[in-house]
């Protein structure tokens, strides 16, 4: 983010189709594996053949979740498509690209008249009618499915399954209309998002999620990002961590018809290009030193403005102080963050809180962690509960929607304000899901990271007048 304003791009041009998710070859950050519950079943390798599946946990975990995603749009496809699933003519290829016999493969290929070692650090759905060999089919790498597991827990194979899967509905009933990358990938991830949703359910006969599972799941997909600075137009783009999230959260709220509907070219992604050499050079963040400065004046700017136009009330901008360590009396002992409604004032925690969040995540996350306490300090100003879960909801929507207008520059006065940069909302989306969950920052009311997430887009999505703030 930058403490001048600048107009933010939410171009989106006409682009090839991208066939693989982009990122997969880059570094895993850290996360938590949390495996899911047991399979109810596993499926027969028999009952559904996979070309080079050596039955390793990977390749299990594969075939339930593709038998599921079979299951899954045999029901779907019909109501939200008027029309019976057509199953995958081409079949699944699996691929340990370390240890490849192609003997194993029809002509010692796979998808796409690819070469097994081709697939190496991916996932892939070759669609029909390109002139290939092995058409409308699925080819994954087993090792790399197997190192997100290790890392992120036994699902996140499964999504990326889904995902792919997700290509497969396209390749049946066309692409969204602008045919772009990034459209046509955060649908895929939508569709995803609607069969883990069916699975959450109870639904599914092989694989299985529970919802606090769910906060691992979305931290695992920040592998699968665009890197900042790509833009939406990119030929290959496949949208920001913001964006890939909120795709798989329009599918598990809305189910795959909000996936079939939302996804043409008036959809507003986050994902912007750097736009000077310096943005670029820091990665879109300010110093830490200069954030405190950016907070003070960004937040007022934009509740003295948005309670005007938006609710129709005076806004009197409380303090924000920084504590080193030691909480004031007014928060428990151990708090990081918090608002106290005696002396009007935002508290944050600049070396346990301000500091691991700026040097693990970003600025963003930063300004993300004194937003939700001046949410609650909105709330307290407008006669609202500030200790709940629905006070703790609409505090996150409240960030959303501050951000959103970031977004959009309209968080400006004369030479004050801010702009975001690349990276932003990414940050705030790792905000939510590491610090989400923990009671020194937010008050423990029982929401879980996804559901943050979820609030926080919403804010984003309509604005503060859906975060819950009528008197």
């Amino acid at each position: 983010m930058t403490a001048t304003s600048r107009p933010v791009a939410l171009a989106a041009g006409l682009v090839s189709l991208a066939l693989v998710l982009s990122g997969c070859g880059g570094t895993l950050v850290a996360g938590q594996a949390s495996s899911a519950e047991p399979p109810i079943t596993d499926v027969a390798p028999d009952a559904f053949p996979i070309t080079g599946a050596a039955e390793t946990p990977a390749d299990v975990t594969a075939r339930n979740a593709l038998a599921d995603l079979n299951d899954f749009w045999a029901q779907q496809f019909p109501d939200v498509y008027g029309e019976d699933f057509p199953q995958l003519s081409g079949g699944y290829f699996s691929v340990d690209p370390g240890d490849v016999d192609a003997s194993l493969y029809p002509g010692g290929e796979i998808g796409c008249s690819s070469a097994p070692e081709e697939v190496e650090q991916n996932a892939f759905y070759c669609p029909p009618d390109v002139g290939a060999s092995n058409e409308d089919s699925i080819s994954y790498d087993r090792a790399f499915l197997q190192e997100l597991a290790d890392q992120y827990g036994r699902f996140l194979p499964a999504l990326i399954m889904a995902h792919e899967f997700g290509h497969a509905v396209q390749g049946r009933v066309g692409y969204p209309a602008n045919d772009t990358s990034i459209n046509t990938e955060t649908q895929a991830d939508c569709f995803a998002g609607a069969w883990t949703r069916w699975v959450a359910d109870g639904n599914a006969a092989h694989e299985t999620i529970r919802a606090p599972e769910l906060d691992g799941l979305l931290a695992g997909y920040f592998i699968v990002r665009d890197p900042p600075g790509t833009g939406a137009d990119d030929s290959q783009a496949h949208g920001s961590y913001f964006d890939r999230v909120s795709a798989i959260q329009d599918g598990y709220d809305g189910g795959a018809a909000a996936c079939r509907d939302n996804y043409e070219s008036d959809r507003v992604f986050t994902q912007t290009e750097f736009t000077t050499d310096s943005d670029l050079a820091n990665d879109g963040n300010l110093p830490l030193d200069q954030v405190p400065d950016l907070i003070d004046q960004s937040l007022p700017i934009y509740y003295e403005d948005s309670f005007g136009s938006d609710l129709g009330a005076d806004f009197t901008a409380p303090t924000i102080e920084p504590f080193d360590g030691d909480a004031p009396d007014c928060l428990s002992p151990d708090a990081k963050a918090g608002f106290c409604a005696d002396d009007d004032t935002v508290y944050y925690d600049s070396s346990e809180l301000a500091g691991p969040a700026y040097d693990e995540i970003g600025d963003y996350a930063v300004l993300t962690a004194v937003a939700i306490p001046y949410g609650l300090a909105a709330r307290e100003q407008l006669g609202l509960s500030t200790d709940d879960e629905d006070a703790i909801r609409s505090a996150t929507c409240q960030a959303g929607a501050f951000s959103g207008a970031a977004l959009y520059g309209e968080v400006v006065r004369g030479d004050e304000g801010i702009t975001l940069s690349p990276g932003d909302f990414d940050e705030a989306v790792t905000f939510l899901l590491t610090y989400g969950k923990d009671p020194t920052v937010f008050p423990d009311v029982g929401l879980s990271g996804f559901q943050l997430v979820d609030v926080f887009r919403q804010g984003f999505l309509f604005g503060l007048t859906s975060c819950g703030l009528e008197a």
